[in-house]
């Protein structure tokens, strides 16, 4: 019997070890952390072994192949290790990907990912048997066990795409790709668009790639012409003849001569960057034969995702938005971007390295007082100080809202959106949000 050793026994984990155990393997989960309760009952009753506070090297060094949560880093000990003795590390995309049969989209890209999974999903649900999984929803492998759709919608992160070996999606989407987790790849951006282009490394002239013709580091990278996939393209600027591009304020996207044609002040999500999740999620409809009318009535009644550009209460005529999903520069751009009235800024967490100048156009025009939350604010203090007349410092996120509350005035936007990792004060950026809009309501 085949030994399959998981690190981390969070959604990803757990699901994996259930499909291993389905399939045959003797499986092990081993989590550094505390493994929550739900967790732990299920691996309970499917009489799987477990650990949590710890990794016992000597149970995970024996296995045939080992399933590592994309949150453990590489230069962790006993991941070198592990390569050390040649034993393949895999992701839960890699390994689940191997039991179905589906046709899979997938999508990654620095920003914009979250959303444009959930539009393409909500697209793609209406007449298709569908799936949405990776970085969202329900564990992949789990679904792969429990239900086995015919289609898979996959929301995947560059960690993830890093230990795949065949995986290879029918569909593949990079919405764009901008400086982010540099820390991971030895602070080296090269390293990071590597990892994000690898979701195309096993595709065939029969699959599908689309992507951002307006992302100079995408283009740049496309000049080496090594992606075998046939190309679909979306622009804002450009005129694309197979693909998505923009003509008198409408989406035009045409595949083998077949056109559709979308209005865009229809589209329900507001923002630039929504107009391109919504070309890249579209296209891939178009491409799997979604009814015009469909792909168009979904567009018009999407509600957007928890968390990004998340309006949450208007409170004396303040719109509070949260945008706790923004953990790096540029996401925070396309926030800072759609603002339409001053705006009370709040920032701050763990930095990654940021370079903040691309927002000070957008700081200068539209921020009226900044809002600093995180453990170390210095660098966000020097960096901003002198561009706003009002910039806070604070620990609490009950405290940020109540300031935030006395300075703005009727009309303002008060707007979380981090452009940092949330680690430093709260488990992650949906706790961040959480508490954000338990504060807004309790105002």
């Amino acid at each position: 019997m085949k030994r399959l050793a998981i690190l981390g026994g969070g959604e990803s984990g757990v699901g994996t070890a259930l499909l291993g155990k389905a399939k045959g393997y003797d499986v092990f989960v081993s989590d550094k952390g505390e493994i929550k309760k739900e967790y732990k009952d299920v691996l309970r009753h499917n009489e799987i072994t477990w650990e949590d506070k710890q990794h016992t090297a000597s149970k995970i060094l024996n296995a045939d192949i080992v399933m590592k949560s994309p949150g453990i880093p590489d230069k962790v000990p006993l991941v070198k290790q592990i390569r050390k003795a040649g034993i393949p590390i895999v992701s839960e995309i890699e390994f689940a990907s191997k039991y179905t049969d589906a046709t899979l989209v997938a999508i990654t890209g620095s920003n914009g990912k979250t959303t444009t999974a959930s539009l393409a999903y909500h697209l793609l649900k209406q007449d298709l048997d569908i799936g949405l999984a990776g970085n969202i929803g329900d564990s992949f492998a789990k679904q792969i066990l429990e239900e086995d759709y015919k289609n898979y919608v996959l929301e995947i992160s560059s960690f993830q795409l890093d230990d795949i070996k065949d995986f290879r999606p029918k569909i593949a989407i990079l919405t764009n790709i901008t400086p982010d987790h540099l820390d991971r790849y030895d602070y080296k951006f090269e390293n990071y668009i590597a990892s994000k282009f690898r979701i195309v490394e096993n595709q065939t002239e029969d699959d599908f790639f689309i992507y951002d013709a307006d992302d100079p580091v995408i283009e740049n990278r496309m000049k080496a012409n090594t992606i075998k996939s046939q190309k679909l393209p979306f622009s804002l600027t450009k005129i694309i003849e197979n693909g998505a591009y923009i003509k008198d304020e409408e989406i035009i996207i045409t595949i083998d001569n077949n056109q559709i044609i979308m209005p865009i002040k229809k589209l329900a999500l507001d923002g630039k960057h929504n107009v391109k999740n919504a070309m890249a999620a579209s296209t891939a409809a178009h491409l799997l034969k979604i009814r015009k009318q469909t792909i168009r009535e979904s567009l018009e009644n999407f509600q957007g995702v928890e968390h990004r550009l998340e309006n949450v209460l208007r409170i004396n005529k303040v719109q509070y938005i949260n945008d706790s999903k923004a953990t790096n520069v540029n996401a925070t751009y396309f926030a800072l971007e759609s603002m339409q009235a001053p705006t009370v800024w709040i920032v701050g967490g763990e930095d990654k390295g940021n370079d903040y100048r691309e927002l000070f156009p957008f700081v200068n025009e539209k921020v009226k007082a900044i809002i600093c939350l995180g453990v170390d604010n210095a660098k966000l203090m020097e960096t901003f100080g002198s561009m706003v007349d009002v910039i806070i410092e604070t620990q609490f996120m009950s405290e940020a809202v109540k300031i935030a509350y006395k300075i703005a005035s009727a009309g303002d936007n008060v707007l979380l959106s981090p452009a940092c990792a949330s680690f430093d004060l709260f488990e992650n950026y949906e706790d961040r949000g959480r508490q954000f809009k338990d504060s807004v309501r309790k105002l």
